[in-house]
């Protein structure tokens, strides 16, 4: 599909939208065959200021989130992503895209374009097969942490190792700081205990620090806490807000309440403070509020 034609049939009497990647297109492995897609994704879209409330925090409950069930593929979007549009939920900051995929055996996405955006993968169950233009091919598991940086284009896939179980995973987009860099592909392998009632930095904008590193000033962290454990994180760049995403449990942030798959957004404050009320699972994404 022309991307002309694209966004006359996906945005007819609503502007512009920043749509996602895949151009809500889902390619499972027996149609790999399909013609490739010819659009670049990852910049082409039009970003827009984010929500602001009055206690500088937005709080995105878990079923508000956008949904898409294609059978081998079941997907929730935190910001307005492929065929879910909500122009409060474009962004947060220099975060694009949150997406929670559940991929079903022998499935997958197949060969597909990015530029200009850093895209994060989070393995929560499962192996997912990577290869890209770039020669690179690998497998992610729970435990990794992948990152591409898109820069001036690359094309991937996107497969599900496995034919008799799921892959369960998180990808993340952050616009860059830097445009047209020469792509990249780095994956890693975490020590999950290092997290263990403990912020484990998974990314930085350093290649010297712990973690990934990517075009922006950035910081991930994981903790898996117990019940009624504190925890406070320092934010790295008192100018960054954080966008926190409960991955399993409940806890307290700042006061807020927040069960499994919800997320706040949280910015102006040099510090949080996060108490487990179960067995906890949290990301933490600290990004730059202004694009």
């Amino acid at each position: 599909m022309k991307r002309s034609d694209f966004i006359r049939k996906g945005i007819l009497g609503a502007g512009l939208l920043a749509l996602g990647s895949r151009l809500g297109i889902a390619i499972p492995r027996k149609l790999e065959q399909t013609p490739k897609l010819e659009t670049p994704l990852g910049f082409n879209h039009l970003p827009q200021p984010q929500t602001q409330t009055m206690n500088n925090q937005v709080l995105h409950k878990a079923d508000t989130r956008g949904h898409a069930d294609h059978g081998w593929l079941k997907t929730y979007h935190s910001f307005s992503f492929a065929g879910y549009y909500n122009p409060d939920r474009m962004h947060f900051g220099v975060l694009r895209v949150l997406n929670d995929d559940f991929i079903a055996g022998g499935q997958g996405f197949g060969r597909h374009p990015h530029d200009n955006m850093e895209i994060i993968t989070i393995p929560l169950e499962g192996d997912l097969e990577h290869k890209d233009s770039m020669g690179t091919k690998e497998v992610i598991r729970h435990g990794d942490v992948q990152v591409m940086s898109a820069g001036t284009g690359i094309h991937h896939s996107e497969y599900n190792a496995n034919r008799d179980k799921p892959v369960k995973l998180l990808q993340i987009w952050v616009f860059p700081n830097k445009k047209n860099v020469t792509p990249r592909y780095d994956q890693i392998s975490l020590n999950m205990e290092d997290r263990k009632n403990k912020f484990q930095q998974i990314l930085s904008p350093n290649p010297d620090d712990a973690g990934v590193w990517i075009h922006q000033n950035a910081w991930f962290h994981l903790a898996s806490m117990e019940e009624g454990l504190q925890l406070k994180y320092d934010l790295k760049d008192k100018s960054n807000g954080v966008y926190a995403f409960v991955i399993e449990g409940e806890l307290t942030l700042n006061g807020t309440e927040l069960n499994r798959r919800d997320a706040l957004g949280i910015w102006n404050t040099p510090s949080l403070e996060v108490k487990a009320k179960t067995p906890t699972e949290l990301l933490l994404m600290e990004v730059p509020m202004s694009l």
